[in-house]
C-alpha cells in the first residue's frame, strides 16, 4: 500500500517479493506470503534434504548390496554393480526431489498456471 500511494500506481500488488530461507515454511506461511507478493520462494534446502532422503533410503533399502562389488544375501559371488551405480542411486535421489518440488510449486499456486 505504501509504495502504491508513493509511486501514484494503480496496481495493488506493485512490488515482487522474494521469500528468501522459505524452507521449512508452513503451508499457511508460504499461502501468506503469496496472498502478499512473494512470486519467488527459495526452498533449496528442502529440496537438498528431499535428495538426500533418496539417497538414505535407498542405501537403507540396499545395505546388504552395498558393502562389497562382490557378494550380497543372494550368495558370495553374485556381483553387486547393478545396485551401487550411482545411476541408480542418484535417479531414487531425483525422485524424491521431484515430489518436494511437486509440493512446493502446489503450495506456491504455479500448478497448471502456464
Amino acid at each position: 500500500k505504501f509504495v502504491k500511494e508513493q509511486l501514484s500506481l494503480k496496481t495493488d500488488k506493485p512490488v515482487w517479493f522474494v521469500f528468501h530461507g522459505g524452507s521449512g515454511s508452513t503451508e499457511n506461511d508460504i499461502k501468506t506470503a503469496v496472498d502478499n507478493g512473494v512470486v519467488k520462494m527459495n526452498v533449496d534446502t528442502d529440496t537438498q534434504w528431499a535428495y538426500w532422503l533418496g539417497i538414505r533410503d535407498f542405501y537403507e533399502k540396499k545395505k546388504d548390496y552395498l558393502q562389497a562389488q562382490v557378494g550380497n544375501p543372494e550368495g558370495p559371488n553374485k556381483p553387486n554393480k547393478k545396485v551401487y551405480d550411482p545411476r541408480v542411486w542418484v535417479r531414487e535421489a531425483e525422485k524424491t526431489m521431484v515430489e518436494r518440488v511437486k509440493v512446493a510449486c502446489k503450495d506456491l499456486g504455479n500448478v497448471d498456471r502456464l
